[in-house]
């Protein structure tokens, strides 16, 4: 389908070049491979220049690091607590608890939340000094929070804003020592591991409470880590397995997957190998379940082995290029707001929605929408006791693998998160490089050339997480992580896919019609949920976290002007209200959106995994820009 036609930006940057001749500061060498090369980057735009110097790019990158962060608690206070947009180009922030208001210089204000500030200031404080850093700023906000968090809640946040502002120096200094991956990098893998900042609207998006400097070398995909996996065997009698993974029509148990991943491991009888994160593994021995399960010979610690796999932008999923399968490891660390261990919720979860699509679900959508699918998750092992109670930790679940070497499959996230490139003063997002990428080769407004993307993208990614919905009655969790956009070797969106096991919405007003495609379906995993908080969920991930995250990301980049983009995603909107979904409908005409409020979540101590559905998160009501 062709994207609808959308007026040019209004002179965003300049008159149109002629056609063939590069921009200024624009070369029109670009090499040919894919479109997330490193090499002959076009410059930066005009309008990328009239910016202000970024403190993104400072050569401290603890400052840049810092910076980064009170950008986030700044845009998390904002939306959180309704902040209208200044008259001039300061931000009064009022803290009353304090007796004082930060006074934030304003160099951006995105209708959509993706704000640019520069450093702030206590509203008082003599000219020569120094700005509030991250974790004043981040003490100031908790103490203004109130009934909602206690102390207790208030310096845990501030510990973590410390811990992430230290975890983000580390990745912005290596990755300005190490810009670029190999000439024959796996591309998949690049943009995994590019994600350096993390989520712009989190207080605390790097923070890994648990691991070490050393471990952190290892495990995290922002330094390019690697691993070989820790192996345990896992006696028959205690061991909890479920698999709809085939291959030339024959159904292959988990077990029989693990040992393939296993290699030339030597298992002991009646025994499956299973996978473990080596953070786990040592982490496991102190748990008294696992210590009995290991003295009663129904577990067998074979240490570690194979070749390294890598880590993913969610730290916990693992890859190894070539393999037929991804690994989701239980992690106890605690990342943004969760400890990330699979639920066997989770686990059913995943091998059911395989099940589902393979009941013609799946035949029905790619015929309307051949570029988009689901990354399936259709087998898993872990462990329970003698009793029949599973063992919390001791679990993967083994995910498809359809990407290869050549794939240019990208998370939003990372494909609009700002990073150091190769020969370049200043860190820039793989989208912003695109972009500017697609504007010299054509010679067309860098403006137009944003507008023309964001609606294949539209049509390739949003339409059909839309239509099953729509048709099916089950929402996916799309916010920016957990949806890729494929690209074509120019760098225009073809295609797209969704991973997650634990984010699904079985919407129950279909509750009827998906237990006749798939009897019982739901009986385990527990991912019926009431039309009402569907209806909230989806339009927090896919309408505010996603798309108007990515109208976001495209204003602050000075890329595209946001209004036209909403403008744009209006007009896609009322063509998609024939899909079946009531989101289009509720985008378009409530006056309102609830909101996920990271920063409240994480003051009132919640765990995003644990809990009813409804509860897990604290949601705030925020004006639709959609409607402004």
């Amino acid at each position: 389908m062709n994207p609808t036609p959308v007026p040019e930006a209004p002179g965003a940057d300049g008159p149109p070049s002629a056609p063939g001749r590069p921009r200024p500061g624009e070369s029109t060498t670009v090499p040919r491979q894919h479109s997330g090369g490193y090499e002959d980057l076009p410059g930066p735009s005009p309008a990328h220049d009239r910016l202000e110097a970024d403190h993104l790019d400072h050569p401290d990158a603890h400052h840049a690091a810092d910076a980064a962060t009170v950008e986030n608690l700044l845009r998390c206070w904002v939306r959180e607590k309704n902040l209208p947009q200044p008259a001039g180009k300061t931000l009064r922030v009022p803290l009353d608890a304090s007796g004082t208001a930060l006074l934030v210089p304003v160099h951006y204000w995105s209708p959509t939340g993706w704000h640019r500030f520069g450093p702030p200031a206590l509203e008082g404080a003599p000219p020569t000094a120094p700005s509030a850093d991250a974790v004043t700023v981040a003490a100031l906000l908790s103490r203004e929070s109130g009934p909602v968090g206690d102390h207790r809640e208030g310096a845990d946040l501030v510990g973590r804003v410390a811990d992430s502002i230290r975890r983000t120096a580390d990745f912005i200094t290596h990755r300005r020592q190490h810009p670029g991956p190999a000439a024959d990098a796996d591309f998949f893998l690049t943009a995994e591991q590019s994600l350096l900042l993390g989520h712009p609207l989190h207080p605390t998006p790097k923070s890994r409470e648990g691991l070490s400097e050393s471990e952190a070398r290892l495990y995290s995909p922002e330094l390019n880590g690697c691993f070989p996996l820790h192996w345990v065997a896992v006696d028959r009698s205690v061991l909890a397995t479920d698999s709809a993974w085939t291959e030339q029509g024959r159904t292959l148990t988990a077990g029989q997957l693990t040992s393939r991943l296993a290699g030339d491991l030597t298992l002991p009888d009646n025994t499956a190998a299973l996978p473990l994160h080596p953070w786990q593994a040592r982490e496991l021995l102190h748990r008294p379940a696992v210590t009995e399960l290991l003295s009663a010979g129904l577990l067998h610690d074979l240490g570690p082995h194979g070749d390294p796999w890598h880590p993913t932008s969610s730290v916990r999923t693992v890859h190894r290029p070539g393999a037929p399968a991804m690994l989701k490891l239980s992690l106890g660390v605690r990342i943004t707001n969760s400890r990330r261990e699979n639920l066997r919720k989770e686990l059913h979860r995943g091998v059911e929605v395989h099940r589902l699509l393979r009941t013609g679900l799946a035949k029905e959508w790619q015929a309307a929408h051949p570029g988009f699918d689901i990354v399936r998750d259709p087998a898993w092992l872990a462990v329970d006791t003698p009793s029949g109670e599973p063992v919390p930790g001791l679990d993967v679940m083994l995910r498809h693998n359809p990407f290869g070497l050549g794939d240019d499959a990208v998370c939003i996230a990372s494909l609009t998160a700002p990073r150091p490139w190769p020969g370049r003063p200043r860190m820039r997002s793989r989208l912003a490089v695109t972009v500017s990428r697609l504007a010299a080769r054509t010679g067309r407004p860098t403006g137009a050339v944003a507008a023309e993307w964001f609606l294949r993208y539209l049509d390739q990614v949003v339409r059909p997480v839309l239509w099953l919905d729509g048709t099916a009655g089950v929402a996916l969790e799309a916010h920016q992580q957990n949806t890729l956009v494929i690209l074509d070797p120019d760098g225009w969106p073809r295609g797209g896919r969704y991973r997650d096991n634990q984010g699904y919405y079985f919407r129950e007003s279909h509750r009827a019609a998906l237990e006749r495609r798939l009897p019982g379906i739901g009986t385990h995993s527990d991912t019926f949920v009431s039309d009402d908080v569907t209806d909230e969920r989806f339009a927090y991930y896919l309408g505010i976290n996603n798309v108007l995250g990515l109208i976001g990301a495209f204003g602050a980049q000075r890329l595209a002007d946001e209004r036209l983009l909403l403008a744009a995603f209006r007009q896609f909107l009322t063509t998609a209200t024939g899909l079946g979904s009531p989101l289009p409908t509720r985008l378009l005409d409530s006056p309102t959106l609830r909101c996920k409020a990271n920063l409240m979540t994480r003051l009132n101590g919640l765990d995003e995994l644990v809990g009813p559905v409804d509860t897990q998160s604290v949601y705030v009501t925020i004006a639709n820009p959609l409607r402004r």
